[in-house]
């Protein structure tokens, strides 16, 4: 536990003995509620297409945003940006919105083929279509990791990865346009550590990333299922505090140095890292760095893996040449995760499929 989470617990514990047991539940909700609505969000895919794109909105995306839209036609179904959860501060060029868009195609595909919508994926500029014939479902082995991935935000135990299970997180991955840079050895994990620290510091330091950031935490099991996005702060194995409390201490205890303190461990416990490098900088070959990193995240999470984002020294652009120097890219770095074997955590939230369809 880092000091932040100490002081957190601290100050809920005195919080719930000011104000009773009764008004702290009626004001952050239970854990237990929260497990049913996320059963709820991951239950069994069915043949309905509202559950094809259920499972599509399971997918990795900056901020839990989810910042796409969906549309469905009689033969296709297309997903496109919702430029109003755009993160300016964070992602200026929307590159990240984009990633988010492939990673959520990549999990269309999957499941629309296992509904019974056989089809096939094409990227026009910003938009992507899935068209599709009914036909025989027809499962990939993928499928079940869709409802059990997750950004795990904590310590891992260290332990190796197979090179056989390393080797198949390349293959699941593959995508033309996309370079993948597995990282295993222990000095160019040190030095990415350190970009990622910097890229930290750098942000904890910007006024306009911390409004951003803060407009997207959701303190509370309440909080979350009420909204159905953002970074629930129990998912980062941080206490749940009413919001008006959570958001004082954010502005008062959340501190650079135990951030990159908490990031240096987290790192030097994982297994690896892994680094997406698009063709080109443009929204097709985002989305194409999506689509690589949600099949190597569904993928790694068969594996019995756990993943996190580390996008720090992508995010802030000085930092990212000599990210890419570290890794051998002469192109532009667009994803930074790490890798290992580690506890699972509370879900993100997710909005319902009718909050997401465009008519």
């Amino acid at each position: 536990m880092n000091r932040r989470q100490i002081l957190l617990g601290a100050g809920g514990a005195l919080a719930a003995a000011a104000c009773g047991t009764g008004a702290w539940r009626a004001a952050t909700g239970t854990m237990s509620s929260y497990d049913d609505y996320s059963a709820r969000r991951r239950a069994p895919l069915s043949s309905d297409i509202a559950d094809v794109i259920r499972y599509a909105t399971l997918a990795a995306n900056s901020h839990n945003t989810q910042p796409w839209r969906f549309r469905v036609s009689r033969d296709a179904i297309e997903i496109g940006p919702d430029v109003s959860r755009r993160t300016p501060a964070v992602d200026p060029d929307d590159h990240h919105l984009f990633v988010s868009l492939g990673c959520a195609a990549a999990n269309l595909a999957i499941a629309a083929a296992a509904a019974g919508y056989q089809g096939e994926l094409a990227i026009d500029g910003q938009t992507i279509r899935y068209d599709f014939v009914k036909g025989v479902p027809h499962e990939d082995r993928l499928l079940a990791a869709i409802v059990r991935r997750q950004s795990t935000r904590t310590a891992y135990d260290g332990r190796a990865v197979p090179s056989s299970d390393l080797s198949a997180l390349q293959s699941a991955a593959a995508m033309p346009g996309v370079d993948l840079a597995l990282v295993t050895d222990s000095a160019r994990i040190a030095a990415i550590r350190d970009l990622v620290v910097a890229g930290n510091d750098t942000q904890m330091r910007d006024v306009a990333f911390m409004r951003e950031l803060k407009r997207w935490i959701r303190f509370n099991p309440h909080s979350a299922m009420m909204t159905g996005d953002g970074l629930f702060a129990a998912a980062s194995g941080n206490p749940s505090l009413p919001t008006a409390l959570g958001g004082v201490a954010f502005d008062r205890l959340f501190d650079a140095a135990a951030e990159n303190d908490k990031y240096a461990r987290q790192i030097a416990s994982s297994a690896g890292l892994v680094v997406f490098a698009a063709e080109r900088a443009d929204p097709s070959h985002w989305i194409r760095v999506g689509q690589a990193c949600q099949r190597f995240a569904l993928e790694a999470t068969r594996l019995g893996l756990k993943l996190a984002f580390i996008n720090q020294p992508v995010e802030v652009a000085s930092l990212r040449p000599e990210l890419a120097r570290v890794v051998g890219t002469t192109r532009r770095p667009d994803l930074v995760l790490r890798f290992g074997y580690g506890p699972a955590l509370p879900f993100a939230p997710r909005r319902p499929v009718s909050q997401v369809l465009s008519s």
